[in-house]
Parts: C-alpha cells; sequence; structure tokens
C-alpha cells in the first residue's frame, strides 16, 4: 500500500513539526510546496540532502515540489544556527554559487512529469525591483517587532549582537512564502527545524496580506549518535561536489558512520522501503563485523550523487588499503585521491635528483627510506617475495628504482608484506 508524504516521512525518523490542518491538506489532493536552499557556497553538501530527500519524497506521493534558490536570501544572510554576523557575498559570487546548486538539484528531482513536475525558483527574480520603502510599508507593517524578537535564531543572537540586516531576514523568507503563495499556489513551506520560526512567519503573512491559509511541516535536523555535527569530517565539510569531495572520500564518509547511525541514515538518505530496510538490518545485526548497513548505504548515495562509474572508482581505491587493488587501481588515482587513500600511512621524501640517477632497490628500501633498518633485512624481504613497488611485486633483486617508478611524476607506493604501506615523494 502506498503510504501518504506525511507517513513516509513518519516511518523514516524524519517528521519533526507539522501545523495543524497540513495532513488534511495534502490528503485532499496534489499540492504545491516548497523548500528553500542557502546559496553561500557552490555546492550543496550532505546536510541538504536531508531536505532534497524530503522534496523527493514530496513528489513521489504526488505533490508539485518547488526548489527555491536564494539570491535574494543569500545577499541577506539566514541567522539561523549562527553565533555572528556572516560574510556578504557579491551578486556574481552568489550567481555562480547558484548556477551550481541548480545542477545539483537536477540530478534528484523529475523536472519533467507533467503537472507535479518539479521547477526551481530564484527569490532574486521579485525582489530585484522590489524598493526598500516599499517592502517596510506593505511587509513590516504585518509582523510585530515582539513577535521578531521572540524567535530562537534572534533570541540567541542578543548578547552578541545581531545586525538589522539579518534580524530582518525572516521578513524576507516570509514574504517569499507569500510570493509563492500567491503566485505558484504554493501551500506548504518544508524545511528543517530550524526554520520553524521563519516559515510561521510567512503562514501569518499570508494570512494578513492575502487573507488565505498555508501550511508548515518541518523535518530534524540530522545528527550523529555522539552528538557531533552531521556533515563534517576533519577537513571540513561533506560536499556533493566531486570538486570538492572526491566520491572517494564521499564513500568513505558513509561507510564510516557507525552501526546506529547507518541504521537512522540508510533510512532518511535512500529510497529503499520500509521492508527492504529491515531486511538489510537483520542481515546487519547477524554479522555486524560485514557492515552491511554502511556498504548499502555507501553505495546507494555515491551512486545517486555521483554516478555508478565514480563508485566502482571509490570502492577500487578503497581496496588499495586491504591488499586487493592492483596497480591499475593506484595508477587510476587522482594526486588528491591518491594522499587520501595513504593519509594515514608513513610518508617518506628522497631527493629527486637521485631519483633521476636511479637507486638500486635494496638501497632504496633501507639507505634511501629507512622502511628496513639494514639492506640485510631488504633483501631477505625481497628474496621471500613481500616487496612490492606501487602495487606490484618486486621479483628482481637488482630492480633501480628510477623515474619511470613515479606516480603522477612525484610519488612511489612502497609495501612491506601485506599491511605496511609508505608513501615516499620525490622532492
Amino acid at each position: 500500500m502506498k503510504l501518504s508524504f506525511t507517513e513516509e516521512l513518519r516511518w523514516r525518523g524524519m517528521l519533526h513539526d507539522i501545523m495543524p490542518g497540513t495532513e488534511e491538506l495534502l490528503n485532499s489532493g496534489s499540492v504545491s510546496g516548497y523548500i528553500g536552499f542557502d546559496p553561500t557556497s557552490d555546492s550543496l553538501g550532505v546536510g541538504n540532502l536531508a531536505q532534497i530527500m524530503t522534496l523527493l519524497h514530496f513528489q513521489k506521493a504526488g505533490h508539485k515540489p518547488y526548489a527555491l534558490v536564494g539570491g535574494a536570501t543569500g545577499m541577506v544572510g539566514d541567522p539561523s544556527g549562527k553565533s555572528q554576523e556572516r560574510n556578504l557575498l557579491t551578486a556574481e559570487i552568489l550567481e555562480h554559487n547558484l548556477n551550481s546548486q541548480r545542477k545539483q538539484l537536477e540530478k534528484f528531482l523529475d523536472f519533467n512529469c507533467g503537472d507535479n513536475s518539479a521547477e526551481i525558483v530564484n527569490n532574486y527574480d521579485w525582489f530585484k525591483e522590489f524598493r526598500f520603502l516599499d517592502f517596510i510599508r506593505d511587509v513590516g507593517k504585518h509582523v510585530t517587532v515582539n513577535k521578531m524578537l521572540a524567535k530562537d535564531s534572534v533570541k540567541n543572537r542578543m548578547e552578541t549582537g545581531i545586525s538589522f540586516t539579518e534580524f530582518s531576514y525572516q521578513l524576507v523568507q516570509g514574504y517569499d512564502f507569500y510570493y509563492l503563495w500567491k503566485n505558484k499556489n504554493c501551500k506548504l513551506q518544508m524545511g528543517g527545524s530550524d526554520q520553524w520560526g521563519n516559515i510561521v512567519t510567512g503562514t501569518e503573512l499570508i494570512g494578513r496580506m492575502g487573507g488565505g491559509e498555508a501550511y508548515a511541516l518541518t523535518t530534524h535536523l540530522v545528527t550523529k549518535a555522539d552528538g557531533t555535527k552531521f556533515g563534517k569530517t576533519e577537513e571540513g565539510n561533506v560536499w556533493l561536489d566531486p570538486n570538492k569531495t572526491s566520491s572517494y572520500k564521499f564513500y568513505q564518509f558513509w561507510m564510516n558512520v557507525s552501526d546506529e547511525d547507518a541504521k537512522k541514515y540508510i533510512r532518511i538518505f535512500t529510497l529503499f522501503d520500509k521492508e527492504e530496510i529491515e531486511n538489510l538490518e537483520t542481515e546487519h545485526n547477524a554479522a555486524p563485523h560485514l557492515r552491511i548497513l554502511q556498504k548499502v548505504l555507501a553505495k546507494d548515495v555515491t551512486i545517486r550523487v555521483h554516478s555508478e562509474t565514480d563508485y566502482n572508482f571509490a570502492l577500487e581505491a578503497s581496496e588499495l588499503l586491504f591488499g586487493r587493488g592492483t596497480s591499475e587501481s593506484l595508477l587510476k588515482l587522482s594526486e588528491q585521491d591518491l594522499q587520501s587513500v595513504f593519509e594515514g600511512v608513513p610518508q617518506v621524501s628522497v631527493p629527486l635528483s637521485e631519483i633521476e640517477k636511479g637507486i638500486p632497490v635494496v638501497d632504496f628500501l633501507s639507505l634511501n627510506t629507512n622502511i628496513f633498518p639494514s639492506k640485510g633485512e631488504a633483501k631477505k624481504m625481497l628474496q621471500g617475495g613481500g616487496v612490492f613497488i606501487n602495487k606490484e611485486k618486486v621479483e628482481d633483486m637488482n630492480l633501480v628504482v628510477g623515474m619511470n617508478n613515479l606516480i603522477k611524476t612525484k610519488y612511489i607506493l612502497a609495501q612491506k608484506g601485506k599491511k605496511n604501506y609508505y608513501l615516499i615523494t620525490a622532492i
């Protein structure tokens, strides 16, 4: 039996707040609704994926989704969840960011399915000709300062300070809802739970400016089991753009989540149904060490965000560390991925001039890199077939390590035994 939109969000653990009357509206037929996306970067991050999935479920339930990219609100800055004022972006940077995000959104939503086709709108289109005096007269008079001050996004900034620019953000977002209600018949705004106050401002404006009714629905902010922020690593955000987060690192992000988080994330970020997920959980619980949930989650999300080719590449790259990778897999890595895959292994540098001359392999493994404490030990391991250069077994004791052994013109990967890797850089 096909579930309604809200039933789908509930069993997936996504639904947070819902305004009275919203479910009745959604059950009455096809509804137009929207979610806004912040254009402060030229890529959406994995944190945005939860909202993209919300729009995707909304569309699959027979409704019409709008993705609002905030060309105007991006110039103001949303204070929600922020402890200090943000830097304002130029119009050129915003336009670049908006175009990049638009391409990412088009990967997920269906823009060619008749009446329920997704649409992308930019609030700069209706704000660019809106004069300041007209805005504060026609819009500002409908919302009291008392109500604006009561919003969490403002209250949390009262001690550190908030500019009039960011204070006015909720009015600007509220007007977006009014504009889309009036011009696109949008009766529902959705977003993360931190957006509840801004969304409610919009429903109030629709009532006061247009005499109409509109509704609100929010989803839980995605967190990690240990309380740290989802979508962050030691290196920073995990982006959907492979130029900012490689497909290998993206895949590894999902592979490294805890069992507890994997059970939560597979509901939020995949389209598997309830029965499929419960079967996967049973399988996972029977042999947790196989990390079945993580593997399925990482595969599904990597393919949908990037491609099957990128997933296969990430899988090959991951296997390089566990002895199953090949020299061909190694040579396919970009420099960025090479450094990512072997980030935790010992790193050694050797003068490029020495490699240009050529170094006997025994000397290279001992005197030049200290991989072995002595030439004798290096010879012994070589004779036993336990040394690999760039994932190929060294079978010639007289091999000379030279320029032809460099990967990306500067790296050599040495391996001692099955799991001891050393990344040598020519400098």
